[in-house]
């Protein structure tokens, strides 16, 4: 029997014919074009002191692949780079959320998303099983600019989990050998810039050169990916780039490990049952109480919270996110040989000081992993941030009893401020104070404590253990889940104090700290009130 098409059935026809136009396109192009051929004799520096894009031919260097270190290349007509990006184009192509970063688009170009992607520039360092998947996913989701940083080759025991490595890549660099698969994705050095850096990071300017300075006619990377499992060099990156207020992405330990159900996202201090984690926290700390002591500052709890120093990145997911499985590890480090007991560890390390026991992995943990930071990062890029649900749980008790305090308070405030509204008047307004009913339900409790305001106080930082209660931000507007702050008692008091004192509790927050807190609330994905005259 034949039947019209349906509306769906034409848009999905009408998309076919579209790809398949673009498909033979991209065949014209690669036909006509004429692409510099690799020349079977040419080789590539192997020298880790040398970067992929410096990289000169003396008598000291080592011979590699026989093929061109960048990859061929060509331009790619804007047709081809459309179709190419067009499913991320749909994803961030919606109006993006007031509260991203600087780099975010304005709401007023429905393109603006995916031209702050493709504008980026993001650095990754690491290049194993969690980079090179963050790498991979960043080069097709149509990153502008990527510095590909590890001094480490491709090994037998690396195939495993490395995203694009193959057993002809064993023994060459980790950054080449994902730059040439990178320029194969994108051809065009004008749409996918890749700079691959055959050198170790060591937090050491004079040791490091230009690897950390940002492309020519940038003021800073947009981002800094952290994929380094050395945690003394991971807690120098993190550090140096908190100094300088660059957004990091970092990864946490993935070996032994194997529960995709048990990776989070959020800021240092939240994550948990992670070693690797509780290794750089505690070196940061260190750092930071030491340049602290040296410069006659002080840092309450360690945390630089108090005087806005660097450190507070360990409670900012703003300035640092981390991304980590609260999984118990499952297969511990392998057991030291007789080989290595009777030479000696320290003969075995690719590297001084760095790690030389073998670390059980299951490819899929560092891939998932990696992948979670790739789509942290693009979404902040596209305007489109999206907030973790963290790994601390909130019990049915706890919910109901801070909706009850809530109920509570606001028909205290109203009590006391509705004798001003004239009898019989259908408005909940007076003097700009909203004195109506409370526009939220016990269920959007669990999303304002752990997803919104991560179990912790939005003025203080502080944390379950003390007593959090829900407040209104702006008493001109409605008790809405995006006008509800989590604060503790104490915190709490003195923003009513203020209130009676200021006329507004939020003239007595720090500038700051008003700032984030605005941002945090303008996240907030349920609905907002109605427009109340």
């Amino acid at each position: 029997m034949n039947e019209r098409p349906t509306g769906q059935g034409a848009a999905f026809a009408v998309g076919l014919l579209a790809g398949s136009i673009a498909t033979l396109l991209l065949g014209k192009t690669l036909a006509t074009s004429t692409p510099a051929k690799a020349d079977a004799s040419s080789s590539s520096s192997l020298d880790p002191q040398s970067t992929g894009t410096q990289r000169q031919a003396d008598d000291n260097d080592t011979p590699s692949r026989k093929s061109s270190p960048h990859g061929n290349t060509h331009h790619l007509p804007d047709e081809i780079r459309s179709e190419m990006l067009s499913r991320n184009s749909l994803y961030f192509s919606s109006p993006p959320s007031s509260s991203s970063s600087s780099t975010s688009p304005p709401s007023n170009n429905n393109n603006a998303g995916m031209d702050c992607i493709t504008s980026a520039s993001v650095l990754v360092i690491g290049l194993g099983g969690v980079g090179s998947h963050t790498a991979h996913m960043l080069a097709r989701a149509g990153v502008g600019h990527l510095r590909l940083v590890d001094f480490d080759q491709v090994t037998l025991s690396s195939l495993n989990r490395h995203a694009v490595a193959t057993l002809e890549d064993v023994g060459l660099p980790k950054a080449t050998v994902l730059s040439d698969h990178l320029r194969r994705i994108c051809p065009d050095p004008d749409r996918l810039a890749l700079d691959p850096v055959v050198k170790m990071y060591t937090g050491d300017a004079a040791k490091d050169g230009t690897m950390m300075d940002p492309p020519d006619g940038k003021e800073e990377w947009d981002v800094v990916i952290d994929a380094i499992d050395d945690v003394p060099t991971k807690a120098a990156l993190i550090a140096s780039c908190a100094r300088r207020g660059v957004r990091v992405v970092s990864c946490m330990g993935a070996g032994g490990k194997a529960d995709p159900t048990r990776v989070h996202i959020s800021d240092l201090r939240s994550s948990s049952r992670d070693p690797l984690a509780t290794a750089v926290r505690q070196r940061l700390r260190l750092m930071g109480k030491k340049e602290a002591k040296e410069a006659g500052v002080k840092i309450t709890n360690g945390s630089g919270v108090a005087n806005g120093g660097w450190l507070s990145c360990i409670d900012d997911d703003s300035k640092l996110a981390v991304v980590y499985s609260s999984e118990k590890v499952v297969a511990k480090l392998a057991a030291v040989t007789d080989e290595q007991k009777e030479e000696g560890m320290h003969n075995f390390g690719a590297v001084d000081n760095m790690r030389v026991r073998v670390l059980p992995v299951l490819g899929t943990m560092p891939a998932i992993m990696g992948q979670a930071m790739a789509a942290t990062t693009l979404c902040e890029l596209g305007g489109k941030p999206f907030s973790p649900v963290g790994a601390e749980r909130v019990g049915r008790n706890v919910r109901h009893r801070l909706y009850q305090h809530l109920k509570n308070r606001e028909k205290k405030f109203e009590e006391r401020h509705r004798p001003a509204l004239k009898e019989g008047s259908d408005n909940y307004t007076t003097n700009g104070i909203y004195v109506g009913p409370i526009q939220i339900d016990p269920d959007d409790v669990e999303y304002l404590m752990a997803e919104l305001w991560k179990n912790r106080c939005a003025l203080s930082g502080e944390r379950l253990g003390t007593v959090l209660e829900l407040h209104r931000w702006d008493v001109g507007r409605p008790a809405t889940p995006n006008n509800l702050v989590l604060m503790s008692v104490k915190s709490a008091q003195k923003f009513e104090r203020d209130f009676d004192e200021l006329g507004d509790g939020r003239e007595g927050v720090d500038a700051e700290v008003r700032r984030k807190v605005d941002a945090r609330l303008a996240m907030c994905i349920l609905d907002a009130e109605d427009d109340i005259e």
